[in-house]
C-alpha cells in the first residue's frame, strides 16, 4: 500500500512541481502551488528525494485558479494552469536564480523579474501534432507515452489553431488528406519549446503561422519520406521535411515569413524560430542592451538559426558572424540579409567553426538547443575571449552549468533577464550577460 502524506509545499522546482519535505526526505508535488498544504500518495521512491501524486488540496494558495482546458492534467504540455499568471512569473525568476545558486554556485545570482508575456494564452505561432493509434490528432499525455486526441487547445495563436479546425475527422480518422494518412506515434512533447531531448517520432504534423504576414503552413514528417495525398482549399503551404531535415514543396512554398523587430524573416519548415512572436522581440531588446554596442565590434551570432539576433542587431556594430549547423536556416539567413549588411553566416558544427576562428571578437551571442553548450564550444569561447558574452538559454540547469564553467575561466555574471516565452508551463527562457 502506497503511504499517504500531509505537506506544506515550501518552494517550486525547476520542472514545474511544487515541493515539500517528509522526515528529512523532499517530496515532489505536481500540480501543486508553494504555500499549500495538501494531502498526497507516494507513487516513487528514492534514497534522497520522493515524488507523490497528489489526492486533496487541503488549504490552497491565493494564486490557485482553475484551470481553463478540459485536458489539463492529462495531456503533457502544460503544467501551470492551475496557477495565475502573475505568480507564474515570479515563480520562473525564483526558480532561475535557484539553480544558478545551487548548480553554479553563485551567492547572488543578478536575476531580474522576468518579463510577461502580453498575453499568456493564444500565443504560439508553431503546434505539433502526434497521432492517437485510431489515426486522429493528438498530445502526448503526462507520462509522455501516449497519445490522446484533443478537442481544444487554448495555446497556439488563433491562425494555427484555425488549421487544426480545417482538418477532417471521420470515425476518428484523419481525411482531410485524400486518401494519404499520418500513422504513428509521438515521442516528443508537443507543445514544449526548441529541442526537447527525446526522440524524433517517426510521424507527425508541425502546423507554423507567421501572426503578423497571415502566413500558414503544414510541415509534414512520415516513416520512409513518403509523401501524403493533400487537399487544401486555403492558401496554406505544405511542406514534406525528409528525415535528413530537407525541406520539400508539396503545395506553395516551403518557408513562411515572419515580422520581427521591424524586419521580415523567411523561416524554412525546419528552421527554429521562436514560438512567442512578442516576447521574441523583448528577447532581442534584452540582448541589444546587455550587447550596449559601440558601433565598431565584431560580433558572433553562435547558434545563430535563420539570423533573427544578428540581423536586428546588425546596423549597431561594425561586423557580425552568424554560425549555424543547419544548412535551411543558414540559407534563411542569407535571404533575409541585406545587401549592404555587413554579416557573413557560416553553415558548421558550432565547436569546429570556433576552432578555425582566429580573430579579435568583442561580443559573442550563443542561443544553444537545450542541451547548452557543451565543454567544446566553452573551450573555443573561452580561447577567444570576448570581452562581453551574451547567452540565451531555455534550460536553466544547462545555464547553471555552462556559467559556472565560465565563471571559472574569468568571466563575471553581470544580469541575468528571464523572458517568460512560455505560459502555463514551467519552461524559462533568459538572457545572460558574461563579462571578462
Amino acid at each position: 500500500m502506497r503511504p499517504v502524506l500531509e505537506l506544506e509545499l515550501s518552494g517550486m522546482a525547476h520542472g514545474g512541481e511544487a515541493l515539500g519535505r517528509h522526515q528529512g526526505r523532499v517530496v515532489f508535488v505536481a500540480y501543486s502551488i508553494p504555500g499549500e498544504r495538501v494531502r498526497v500518495e507516494v507513487v516513487e521512491e528514492h534514497p534522497r528525494w520522493s515524488r507523490a501524486r497528489l489526492l486533496e488540496v487541503l488549504e490552497p494558495s491565493p494564486h490557485r485558479v482553475e484551470p481553463p482546458c478540459p485536458h489539463f492534467g492529462t495531456c503533457g504540455g502544460c503544467q501551470w494552469q492551475h496557477i495565475e499568471y502573475q505568480a507564474q512569473v515570479v515563480f520562473k525568476r525564483d526558480i532561475l536564480r535557484d539553480q544558478l545558486h545551487r548548480l553554479a554556485r553563485f551567492a547572488h545570482p543578478p536575476v531580474a523579474g522576468a518579463i510577461p508575456s502580453p498575453d499568456p494564452w493564444a500565443y504560439r505561432n508553431h503546434l505539433q501534432l502526434s497521432v492517437t493509434p485510431d489515426g486522429g490528432l493528438g498530445f502526448l499525455d503526462v507520462s509522455g507515452t501516449r497519445v490522446m486526441p484533443i478537442e481544444i487547445c487554448l495555446l497556439p495563436h488563433p491562425l494555427v489553431w484555425e488549421m487544426v479546425e480545417m482538418m477532417e475527422i471521420r470515425d476518428g480518422r484523419m481525411v482531410t488528406w485524400s486518401g494519404g494518412r499520418l500513422v504513428g506515434s509521438g515521442d516528443q512533447q508537443t507543445i514544449g519549446p526548441k529541442d526537447q531531448k527525446t526522440k524524433r517520432p517517426k510521424e507527425r504534423l508541425s502546423l507554423r503561422a507567421g501572426i503578423r504576414t497571415g502566413e500558414r503552413m503544414m510541415v509534414f514528417e512520415t516513416e520512409g519520406d513518403l509523401p501524403p495525398e493533400i487537399e487544401v482549399d486555403v492558401p496554406i503551404s505544405c511542406v514534406l521535411l525528409m528525415e535528413d531535415g530537407t525541406p520539400v514543396n508539396l503545395i506553395g512554398r516551403n518557408w513562411l515569413a515572419e515580422e520581427l523587430a521591424g524586419r521580415r524573416f523567411r523561416i524554412s519548415a525546419g528552421s527554429f524560430f521562436q514560438v512567442n512572436t512578442p516576447q521574441a522581440e523583448r528577447l532581442i531588446e534584452a540582448v541589444g542592451q546587455f550587447l550596449d554596442p559601440q558601433g565598431k565590434e565584431t560580433l558572433l551570432d553562435l547558434y545563430c538559426g535563420v539570423g533573427t539576433f544578428a540581423l536586428c542587431l546588425a546596423d549597431r556594430v561594425g561586423r557580425v558572424i552568424g554560425i549555424e549547423s543547419y544548412g535551411p536556416a543558414v540559407a534563411d539567413a542569407r535571404a533575409n540579409a541585406r545587401q549592404d549588411e555587413p554579416v557573413e553566416f557560416i553553415e558548421g558544427r558550432a565547436e569546429e567553426v570556433l576552432a578555425q576562428l582566429d580573430l579579435p571578437l568583442e561580443a559573442v551571442i550563443v542561443d544553444p538547443p537545450r542541451a547548452g553548450c557543451g565543454s567544446e564550444v566553452l573551450r573555443e569561447l573561452i580561447r577567444l575571449s570576448p570581452s562581453r558574452l551574451i547567452y540565451v538559454s531555455c534550460n536553466p540547469a544547462t545555464l547553471a552549468r555552462d556559467a559556472r564553467r565560465l565563471a571559472e575561466a574569468g568571466y563575471r555574471l553581470e544580469a541575468v533577464q528571464p523572458v517568460d516565452m512560455f505560459p502555463q508551463t514551467y519552461h524559462i527562457e533568459s538572457v545572460s550577460l558574461f563579462v571578462w
